[in-house]
């Protein structure tokens, strides 16, 4: 019969305590170390116990059973980082503050960004010294990112539809992610393209001479990732309405065919709604407004980019249609499905969390 393990003792938190590790938790210039701690504080405060904190926040228990007993021990000093051994620093905790909160809360009068020179000469010191503080609480001024939220008033609705087609599709039946990649140009350098050589890459010139262009029509076989695809000079309702019939005459009899497409006006014309009615095993599923990023197809359009189109020379459309042709086929010779991975309700938690950093931020 085993031993029982020690007893752990209790952890309780004052009103005050509460109120200073609250603030830490909401204040945008706190370090991510430090809101951690408290986060991890705060639940155990709760009665959460120390195997299930872990499951809460996603860390190491190890690292519940350490911020546990350092509080219990020496209160809210014990959350801040211990000395290190070695020279004394001669950067102060106020100073790394200083520097972190005007990096988040302020900006030079002559850029939109900090750079670590124009950090170091408003805080007079050294760029090497800005540089591992930023480093040390992951801040990037020279960086940024840009972000779309769907104003669709069936936001929801619709992100429970397309997922679950894709990860529950019905029996007898074929789920396709269609659109187009529309205006592909073919280019073509102004001097020959430099191959490769040892110690050298590949070199081409900077500017191009546009040969034309042509629209890609495309529809992905969410079970199997084989791509069923039609080049047009044009993008309009006809040429939309003889892709539907492409896509009639591939899918096998007895299948429906169950389409997710994006908001684009030609997808619901009247000429193509018409066309429905005469086809009806056709079933459209719709992305929410900004939200393409639903559609799976559109990560096959990547891998067509980024491994023909980009770097690709086409003297004239008809060069630049026999290659996505080629490559269309080879594709379909060993298609890769995409494999959907998150559920409808994870991707809306994330997309609430995301919309509680934005309000919060504002406030």
């Amino acid at each position: 019969m085993s031993r029982p393990g020690p007893k752990i003792p209790p952890l309780s938190v004052t009103d005050a305590q509460r109120v200073v590790l609250e603030g830490w938790l909401r204040r945008r210039t706190t370090a991510q170390a430090l809101a951690q701690r408290s986060r991890i504080v705060l639940e155990c405060a709760e009665g959460h116990s120390i195997m299930e904190v872990p499951r809460r926040l996603r860390i190491a228990p190890e690292t519940v059973r350490t911020r546990r007993r350092r509080f219990i021990e020496r209160g809210l000093d014990g959350l801040c980082d211990d000395p290190r051994p070695g020279v004394p620093r001669k950067i102060t905790d106020a100073d790394v503050e200083r520097v972190i909160v005007k990096t988040l809360e302020e900006t030079p009068k002559n850029a939109t960004h900090w750079s670590t020179r124009s950090m170091a000469a408003a805080t007079g010191m050294s760029q090497s010294s800005i540089s591992r503080i930023w480093r040390a609480f992951a801040l990037a001024p020279h960086r940024s990112q840009t972000f779309k939220l769907s104003t669709d008033p069936l936001f929801i609705d619709k992100v429970r539809d397309v997922v679950g087609l894709c990860l529950d599709p019905p029996e007898k039946a074929l789920v396709l992610c269609v659109d187009e990649k529309s205006q592909i140009q073919a280019l073509d350098r102004s001097q020959p393209v430099l191959p490769m050589m040892p110690g050298v890459p590949e070199r081409r010139s900077h500017d191009y001479v546009r040969a034309g262009t042509t629209t890609l029509f495309a529809a992905l076989e969410v079970a199997t990732g084989k791509v069923i695809g039609s080049l047009h000079r044009r993008h309009r309702t006809a040429e939309f309405k003889k892709f539907l019939t492409e896509l009639d005459r591939e899918v096998p009899e007895g299948l429906d065919v169950h389409l997710i497409l994006d908001n684009y006006a030609t997808h619901k014309t009247p000429d193509v709604k018409k066309w429905l009615l005469g086809h009806p095993r056709f079933h459209l599923h719709f992305t929410p407004t900004s939200g393409s990023w639903l559609n799976l197809v559109e990560r096959w359009f990547a891998e067509l980019t980024q491994k023909k189109l980009k770097r690709g020379v086409h003297r004239s459309v008809q060069a630049l249609e026999r290659d996505i042709r080629a490559w269309l086929a080879d594709w379909n010779e060993h298609p890769r499905p995409f494999v959907w991975t998150k559920t409808a309700d994870e991707i809306l938690d994330k997309v609430a969390a995301y919309c509680r950093r934005i309000s919060d931020s504002d406030h």
